[in-house]
């Protein structure tokens, strides 16, 4: 489980999460949702160590963490999918995947099968460039790096943007799939709500840096969460 409690981040003077408090537990997909601009990726990269908080307590498998850095929760196991894929254009499909060895033992330094399983596609490419693949397929491999750590927690940042229909649906399987594993926790930061209404545990509304509505889904109304959602901005 990864829980963040009370969090608070700053950009320079400016405050951008205002008492934050976010739990995803293993087997769950845990969905953070609002309008551009409202403190979801601040929130991403604070849990994925790339920002340091301000205040407030953050917890990973129980242990309460200081300050961190993006490579030591890496370590620890959290995985990340960033807005904007961050796949590196000039490396093999192959060689991007490696670059999250570094993290691990060199015993498990290896792309697993079920990746390939997952993504298809990427065994199929696995010699091209990453820069030559559409978005959806560098979308898959995004995914597909940040699980190469085997990791206890998954951060997506926004895994459907700009990808077609076809590719969302096979993203949604996969995470349906990882989420029934029963180990990973998830947490998913999305703005096409089908898609995260569908897949989420857990449900969060964030509205300029501060939660507005918080809830699992079976306590949580369908038509009540989406007109909420349209409100923010």
């Amino acid at each position: 489980m990864i829980e963040a409690e009370n969090v608070t981040l700053h950009y320079g003077g400016s405050q951008v999460l205002h008492g934050v408090s976010l739990a995803a537990a293993p087997g769950q997909v845990t969905c953070v949702m609002g309008n551009n601009g409202v403190g979801k990726t601040s929130l991403m990269n604070l849990l994925a160590g790339r920002h340091p908080r301000s205040g407030g307590d953050l917890r990973l498998m129980g242990d309460r963490l200081g300050r961190v850095t993006a490579q030591e929760m890496a370590r620890r196991g959290v995985g990340y999918v960033p807005q904007g894929r961050a796949i590196f254009p000039m490396l093999t499909v192959r060689e991007n995947l490696e670059t999250g060895f570094g993290c691990l033992p060199r015993g498990q330094r290896n792309v697993p099968d079920a990746i390939y399983d997952s993504f298809p596609v990427l065994a199929e490419m696995a010699q091209r460039r990453g820069g030559d693949l559409s978005g959806g397929q560098q979308q898959q491999l995004a995914i597909a790096r940040a699980l190469v750590i085997r990791p206890k927690v998954l951060l997506m940042d926004e895994p459907t943007e700009g990808i077609q229909p076809n590719i969302i649906a096979a993203i949604g399987r996969v995470i349906a799939a990882l989420r029934d594993t029963g180990d990973m926790a998830i947490v998913l930061v999305e703005q096409y709500f089908d898609f995260a209404w569908e897949l989420c545990d857990t449900l969060t509304l964030l509205n300029r840096g501060s939660t507005v509505l918080s809830g699992t889904k079976a306590s949580l109304d369908r038509d009540v969460v989406r007109d909420r959602l349209a409100t923010i901005g």
